[in-house]
């Protein structure tokens, strides 16, 4: 009885030109961030992600609320922001972070569309799984495809493999174009069905290993590759705020000097920009697809990271730290109730992207929800819409308003570790911390993203640790 009353309530709301609630299509990318040509990376190729966001609206300051995928998912699945208690890690599940949550699926399941996954949507394929119509599905078990990348030579000492492959080897092999072909089979199935459908697909690239097919290599000339201008730690800051890139050592071949050498940087640098060609080669096949079936028009389209990354800037690598490179990335939507080939600079967090489908979709959100809908900005990507981003990572809580980035590090038991505080006007790249010497602008920070969390959505109760 509650899914017909819902699917009821869906149906009593239709956007002008539609026959019924719009679909969803939520496209998640593993590690991009903003590096793509219609943010204006005019080096990266990425056709496919540009025309998305030419018929759509593309948000040049939207943020993740914990920099790790397991967290930042499980946080935008559930609508909830990360605490010192809650979505911790790369290992997070949702449904122990914040068990009785209706997640974002569920609700969808529970207001009468089909909902599915294929690839890397949560961190643990069994996560919430009962929130989707079918079984989670997860193409592709491999990284590798060159002999010599598979070897016992190339994990020598506990290793996982090489960090880069350029193999010349069938595309088809690779798991992301396998995730593609099966997100265009899901949706020839689903564009026979009554129901309106919620699709989430998740690409693995541009996640190290940077391993794709040499002719996406191709596309770039390392020569030209240049390594960031702030090739240095932030002068100042507190040594919280700076991690040893354990990721990127735990695969063979890199280096143990730090920085890396920088011909080695140039390297990793040109397996990410690969990364990011292939699998918008790979997400462009599912948007044809979703254009040859007639569904671009009644299919609200989302297309985000999970956080940012870092490519050197201030010797780091991989996420996992407060910086704007690892806070910052993209989103762009598209579809019912979306401008046309707009974008926006206000401030958006991906706790907002629960409720913004919800509204988009003509559903009631959940009470427990903590971000707000988008939908106004959506329409009218010109009107004012102030906010805050607000993140956290470990010890560190992180605050983005129109001006400033405010980081600050408390130890378990309350002990301060360290403050940054940069102003983005003078210094948009985070390179001197100027926290010891403007508390004037801390406290103004403080203020702000105070009363921003008390007034952007209700809070929901921490479940303590076992």
């Amino acid at each position: 009885m509650l899914r017909f009353l819902s699917l009821l309530l869906v149906l009593a709301w239709i956007a002008p030109g539609l026959a019924g609630p719009p679909n969803v299509l939520m496209i998640f990318v593993d590690d991009l961030r903003p590096e793509l040509a219609c943010y204006g990376a005019a080096q990266i190729q990425s056709p496919n992600i540009d025309r998305l966001a030419a018929r759509g609206v593309r948000f040049d300051r939207a943020y993740c609320n914990v920099p790790v995928c397991g967290a930042s998912r499980a946080s935008l699945m559930t609508g909830l922001r990360p605490t010192p208690e809650r979505f911790l890690d790369a290992a997070t599940w949702a449904q122990r972070d914040a068990p009785g949550v209706t997640t974002l699926n569920q609700h969808f399941k529970d207001h009468g569309y089909s909902t599915s996954s294929i690839g890397k949507v949560f961190h643990h394929p069994e996560d919430c799984e009962g929130g989707w119509t079918l079984p989670p599905s997860h193409p592709g078990n491999g990284e590798w495809q060159a002999p010599a990348s598979l070897g016992p030579a190339a994990r020598r000492g506990g290793k996982r493999g090489p960090v880069t492959e350029a193999a010349d080897a069938p595309e088809a092999q690779y798991r992301d174009a396998q995730v593609a072909a099966e997100a265009i089979s899901r949706l020839d199935q689903l564009a026979g069905e009554k129901e309106p459908f919620f699709l989430a697909v998740g690409f693995y690239k541009p996640h190290l290993p940077f391993v794709a097919p040499k002719k996406y290599w191709d596309l770039y000339n390392e020569a030209q590759i240049h390594l960031p201008d702030n090739y240095y730690k932030s002068k100042d800051a507190p040594a919280v705020a700076f991690h040893n890139s354990g990721e990127l050592n735990s695969y063979s071949g890199v280096s143990k000097s730090r920085p890396l050498p920088e011909d080695e940087a140039r390297r990793l640098i040109h397996g990410y920009y690969a990364c990011v060609s292939f699998v918008d080669a790979q997400i462009g096949r599912v948007l044809d697809e979703l254009d040859r079936l007639g569904l671009a028009e009644d299919t609200v389209v989302v297309l985000n990271g999970d956080h940012g990354w870092n490519l050197g800037e201030h010797t780091l690598w991989c996420k996992h730290c407060c910086f704007e490179t690892s806070m910052r990335t993209p989103l762009i939507m598209a579809g019912p109730g979306v401008a046309d080939g707009r974008s926006t600079d206000s401030i958006v967090e991906f706790v907002d992207l629960y409720p913004t489908l919800c509204a988009l979709t003509g559903q009631p959100a959940p009470g427990h929800l903590q971000g707000r809908s988008l939908k106004p900005l959506l329409a009218d990507p010109s009107i004012d819409w102030p906010g805050v981003a607000i993140g956290r990572f470990r010890t560190g809580e992180t605050y983005r308003t129109d001006g400033f980035r405010l980081t600050q590090y408390t130890a378990p038991g309350g002990q301060p570790q360290g403050r940054m505080l940069y102003d983005h006007e003078a210094d948009p790249d985070e390179n001197q911390n100027i926290a010891p010497v403007n508390q004037a602008a801390v406290k103004q920070v403080e203020a702000a993203a105070r009363a921003y969390r008390n007034t952007a959505g209700q809070a929901v109760p921490d479940k303590p640790r076992q």
